[in-house]
């Protein structure tokens, strides 16, 4: 693979139960249109061997659907099953039970090649451990489209030239990424994923390690990249705060099961939230956004993870 200098203008148990809002979609968005992303009553166990005997099932009964053009965003507790579902969706862990399908297609029946090609993941602070620059690793994500060809195509410089764009890196293309910021980093990683072309872009805890700057800035590219190229988002966040600000929809999980499916306003409610991560909150209007906003008491007096009565959460109007 050539260096970026080439990357030139080209011519050529207990949970709360929720409503399951089926085919929600990002406002304005072509309502109608058919569900790119769906888990359909998905259970997953990992071997007794693997210290989880205290919960056999990571995932249980799992079902949503992410429609084009929306931003999802999973939401829960440690241990609650997000990494699990982005591993079930990328066939790196294979369901015990019930299905997970792109566009229609289930994908145990997509080849890797295939799968990579429809699904781009941005996963929790990993990078290559050799000196690539940002345009070299821009290139990589044009790999599922040709595989066994080892130069890059004018249309694959093109497309990686237009994701580090679209990302704000591509004055740093000839940059090694040991030299760039952490903020720098992560948009470098999401350039290469934008390379791919997927229908659905999977980022997996994109603030980690950021600090407060950084923040905003992801949480800005996110809104960008879906407003003004129809990115297609699944957004797995520790983040409460981030997963309200940009998302149009939530998934929160307890244990491994759907607590509640539903707009940020109703999903961030303080007794459910209280009830599922065993803390107070309160929970405040953004005054320049309107979004919720999660904020700690820090008081532990709220009841039990887990515990909560059985509820409804309805996506508001």
């Amino acid at each position: 693979m050539r260096r970026a200098e080439a990357l030139g203008d080209d011519d050529s148990d207990g949970h709360v139960d929720a409503e399951h809002i089926r085919g929600g979609e990002a406002p304005g968005r072509g309502r109608g249109r058919m569900t790119l992303a769906e888990f359909r009553n998905v259970s997953f166990a990992y071997p007794a061997a693997e210290e989880r005997r205290a919960r056999p099932f990571a995932l249980a009964d799992l079902s949503f659907e992410i429609a084009p053009g929306e931003i999802v965003g999973v939401i829960g507790p440690n241990s609650s099953g997000k990494t699990t579902l982005i591993r079930l969706l990328t066939r790196v862990l294979e369901p015990a039970s019930g299905e997970i399908r792109l566009e229609g297609v289930p994908v145990r029946r997509l080849s890797r090649t295939d799968l990579a090609r429809r699904v781009a993941v941005v996963p929790q602070g990993i990078l290559p451990q050799f000196p690539f620059t940002v345009g070299e690793l821009a290139l990589m994500g044009r790999y599922p489209h040709d595989p066994g060809r080892y130069f890059e195509s004018p249309r694959d410089r093109s497309v990686a030239r237009a994701a580090m764009e679209a990302t704000g890196v591509l004055e740093l293309a000839d940059m090694p990424l040991e030299h760039l910021s952490g903020g720098e980093r992560q948009r470098a990683v999401i350039a290469r994923a934008l390379a791919q072309e997927p229908r659905l872009l999977v980022l997996d805890e994109p603030t980690a390690h950021l600090d407060l700057r950084y923040q905003v800035e992801a949480a800005a590219l996110l809104r960008r990249l879906n407003r003004e190229r129809g990115t297609t988002v699944l957004l797995v966040s520790h983040d409460l705060n981030l997963a309200a600000e940009v998302c149009d929809r939530l998934v929160l999980l307890n244990g491994g099961r759907v607590a509640a499916i539903g707009g940020p306003e109703a999903v961030l409610d303080e007794t459910l939230l209280a009830a599922v991560f065993g803390c107070a909150v309160v929970v405040d209007k953004n005054e320049t956004t309107r979004r919720p906003v999660v904020r700690l008491t820090w008081r532990i007096d709220a009841p039990s993870a887990g515990s909560a009565d059985r509820r409804e959460v309805r996506e508001t109007k």
